[in-house]
Parts: C-alpha cells; structure tokens; sequence
C-alpha cells in the first residue's frame, strides 16, 4: 500500500524523492470508477511517481455541492494509496490545487483532458513554478456525479 502523507510533511517526501521525475495530480474521487483508473494508471506513466491529492471534505462539497461526499477523505485517500499506480496520496484543504502545487513543486502536473491551460484554475500557479501541465484523455461516460444521479433515479423508481 502507497503512503499517505500528510500535507505538512509533503517537503520532506519530496526532498526524500528528490531527483524522480514526480507527477502530480489532484481530484475528489468520491466514488472511484474505471475513469479514475485509467486516468491514475495513465497519469503514472509519465513519470516515475505519482502523488495525488484528495480534496478534503469541507472542499468537496464547496466544489460539490450538499450531500457530497459521498465518502469521507480520509476513506478515499486509502482507497487511492491501494491502487498498484500511485505511490502516494495527500488531503489537501483547498478547492484549488494552487497550494498543494506551491508544497510540491512538482515536475509535471497532470489532469483530465477536459481541461486546458485557457479554464484550468491552478494555470497561473503553474506558470510561477515553471511547472509543466499535461491533459490525460478524458473517460467520458464515467463521473460520479453521472454515477450518483443514475443512483438517485434508480432508487426512485422502486
């Protein structure tokens, strides 16, 4: 299993990683489907270790919206540290990533492809720190947000 650190000892993970092509990428992942797979396997491959961080509770439902999440950040954060492709998860407080980049510095931050430089948040961050972006092909078809509405209606009509 894949550590979990806390965002105050992300520095010295780093420094203790130093000289590793790291890749970072970030997300609620309240319900993990395929398209979080794919996309972490996807994202792993560019480099030679994968940290993600995992929108804390407060932050999920500002981004969200009421009755989310579904599960609590320190469930998905394990969740995520068992998957074989990342090496390590963090919880971050923020509705952006722009602190977590800043604590990382890392040499590549990856994202959907639903993203582009033009309406990602995190873009001036990334441009201060000299921090490369690359979009991931985006899974459509899968979103918790799709998985949970399919949920509600199916729960309606019984």
């Amino acid at each position: 299993m894949s550590e979990i650190i806390a965002f105050n000892d992300l520095p010295a993970w780093c420094a203790a990683h130093r000289g590793r092509r790291l890749v970072l990428t970030n997300g609620c992942f309240d319900i993990l489907h395929i398209g979080h797979l794919r996309y972490l396997q996807t994202a792993r491959q560019q480099g030679d270790l994968l940290l993600v961080g995992v929108n804390a509770d407060a932050s999920v439902r500002a981004l969200k919206g009421p009755g989310r999440p579904v599960n609590r950040d320190q469930d998905r954060a394990e969740l995520l540290a068992g998957l074989r492709c990342v090496d390590a998860v963090s919880i971050f407080a923020e509705t952006t990533a722009d602190e977590l980049i800043a604590q990382v510095q890392p040499s590549l931050y990856a994202k959907a492809g639903d993203y582009t430089l033009d309406n990602l948040p995190e873009s001036p961050t990334l441009q201060k720190y000299g921090i490369q972006a690359v979009f991931l092909p985006f899974e459509s078809g899968y979103s918790t947000t799709s998985t949970l509405a399919k949920a509600r209606q199916e729960g309606d009509a019984e």
